[in-house]
C-alpha cells in the first residue's frame, strides 16, 4: 500500500507539477505541546487541472524527476 497525504497546492506554475503543503501537528516530547510541522512536496499533475488553494489528496510513486516522488490522486474539498 502506497503512503497517502492530504495538504493544499501552494502553487501550480510548474507545468504538469503543484507544489503542495502538508501540514501535521506532534506533540513535543517535553512540554507536551502540539507542534505545526510544514513540508513541502512537488506533486505530479498530468492535465494541469489542480489550481493554487485546492485541497488534495497525494500518493507517493516512483521517482518521475528529480524533486518529484508524488502524484495528486483527487481533489478533496
Amino acid at each position: 500500500m502506497r503512503r497517502r497525504k492530504i495538504g493544499t497546492v501552494t502553487s501550480d506554475k510548474p507545468d504538469k507539477t503543484v507544489v503542495v503543503r502538508i501540514t501535521t501537528y506532534d506533540k513535543h516530547p517535553l512540554y507536551k505541546k502540539y507542534v505545526r510541522k510544514r513540508t513541502r512536496v512537488y506533486a505530479h499533475d498530468a492535465k494541469n487541472e489542480y489550481k493554487s488553494g485546492d485541497k488534495v489528496m497525494i500518493e507517493e510513486t516512483r521517482p518521475l524527476s528529480k524533486l518529484k516522488r508524488w502524484r495528486v490522486v483527487r481533489k478533496v474539498k
